[in-house]
Parts: structure tokens; C-alpha cells; sequence
């Protein structure tokens, strides 16, 4: 689906600054930091969102909410959690933590700097659901997918596009220079064990990622929610479900 922030973008070569890739989309993340107390970035699992906030804030602190202490003293006292970083800070994995954004909403309701705090957050279907009860007006929505066609441009030629196309466009593969079929492999195993679980109960796994491959395999086609269904193993009912649960993931 087209998204309405990337016809925003001007797209240019893509240099390296300090060990940081520019990205296309860091003029929208600047402007919509100095027009929002709050901005928020989602976007696929490894799509470098906190390489590019980083880059673009490193005055801010950064705080990894998958650490277990960290979360933890979020989750006993967000106030004082806030108060350790009266700047703001560059919030990672935001969805851990999801009453936090209610006490944001009073910290920046009170002091309403633009840019205060960058959240960020891999799992967007729970972000989204937690910004819309809270934030509501006071975050810009950011969504940064990987690489564009001139970001890759910086590690491959761009001529050898049936690699290209086989590889995908994920910043690792290509800055650590990854082997793409164990890295998509695992990428793949943990998106289902861990987005996906906790968005719904799957009970046939096994079924579920054949599903997904059958419909990596009609890229381009119409969709046929029987044919589907029916390859897979599954109800066309099942298979709209299922189709639900990877655009909302």
C-alpha cells in the first residue's frame, strides 16, 4: 500500500557519515521532530530504525526496553523512569512497555518540546493500538522499511537485480555482508514465534508458514483466496484471517 510520508521524500545518493548510512526518509524523521513532542517510528523487524534515530538524535539517550531492568523500572515507576531522562530519549521497543505512553502523554502535555521523545517499536500493529488511545495528536507516525533502491546502491550494483530481488533489502545483509538464506531463515522463524504469536494463537505453525510462502509465490497476482486456501489446507475464511494478521504485522 502506498504510503502517503514517502511522497515526501527526495531521493538522493547515499553517502556514509560517521558509520551511519543516510537514509531517504531523515528529512521527514527532522521535520517531524520539530513539529511533534513525540515521534514514533515503526517498521519491519531490522530495518534499521534505531541505526536512523540514533543518527539523526545522538544528543538523546537511547534506552533498549527489551532489557529486562530497564523494563522493569519502566513498568514499577514510570514516573521516575521519565524523570532519569528530563531531555527525553530515544525509547526503544516501546510496544514492552504500553502503559508508558499514558504517562508520556502527561510529561509532554506539560512541557511540550517538540522532539522530546523518539519511540520506536518492531511489533506496529501493538504500537499503533497503544498510540491511538494515548498519543493521539502528539506523535508524528514514521515507517521505515528497508533499504530503497538508491540506499542499496552504496553495496551492490544495481544491475544484478535478480540477486538483488533474491536477497531483499534488509541493511544487514548487505553491511555485514550475510549469507540471505540462513539470515531471511531465522529473520522468518522469529517474526512467526514472537510478532505473530502474540497476535493470535496459530495452532497448525507448520501450516502457517507454508501459507506465507504460497503467497510470496504470487507476488504480483491477483488474490485468490480459495486457490489459497485450498494449497495450503485451509479455509478461504482462514486464509482472510491469515492475511489480516501479516498486514497488520
Amino acid at each position: 500500500m502506498f504510503n502517503l510520508q514517502f511522497a515526501r521524500i527526495i531521493f538522493i545518493v547515499v553517502p556514509m557519515i560517521n558509520g551511519f548510512q543516510d537514509r531517504s526518509i531523515e528529512p521527514v524523521l527532522r521535520e517531524l521532530a520539530q513539529n511533534y513532542p513525540v515521534v514514533t517510528v515503526t517498521g519491519p523487524r531490522q530495518s534499521g530504525k534505531i541505526t536512523l534515530c540514533r543518527k539523526v538524535f545522538p544528543d538523546k539517550s537511547y534506552v533498549n526496553l527489551e532489557a529486562p531492568d530497564l523494563r522493569q523500572y519502566a513498568l514499577d515507576d514510570p514516573r521516575g523512569f521519565l524523570n532519569a531522562y528530563p531531555d527525553g530519549a530515544i525509547l526503544d521497543e516501546i510496544q514492552r512497555t504500553p502503559d508508558m505512553v499514558s504517562y508520556i502523554q502527561t510529561f509532554v502535555d506539560e512541557d511540550p518540546v517538540p522532539g522530546k521523545y523518539i519511540l520506536t517499536g518492531s511489533q506496529q500493529f501493538n504500537v499503533r493500538d497503544a498510540l491511538s488511545q494515548s498519543l493521539a495528536g502528539r506523535t508524528g507516525i514514521l515507517t521505515l522499511l528497508p533499504f530503497d533502491w538508491n540506499e542499496v546502491r552504496a553495496f551492490t550494483d544495481r544491475a544484478d537485480t535478480d540477486n538483488m530481488l533474491l536477497n531483499g533489502f534488509y541493511p544487514r545483509l548487505y553491511q555485514m555482508r550475510l549469507k540471505p538464506h540462513q539470515v531471511l531463515g531465522d529473520y522468518f522463524e522469529t517474526y512467526v514465534q514472537r510478532d505473530v504469536r502474540q497476535l493470535m494463537q496459530i495452532r497448525h505453525q507448520g501450516l502457517f508458514e507454508k501459507f506465507v510462502r504460497l503467497c510470496a509465490g504470487r507476488i504480483g497476482q491477483l488474490l485468490n483466496l480459495n486457490s489459497l486456501g485450498n494449497e495450503t489446507g485451509i479455509s478461504h475464511t482462514t486464509a482472510r484471517e491469515w492475511i489480516s494478521i501479516l498486514e497488520a504485522s
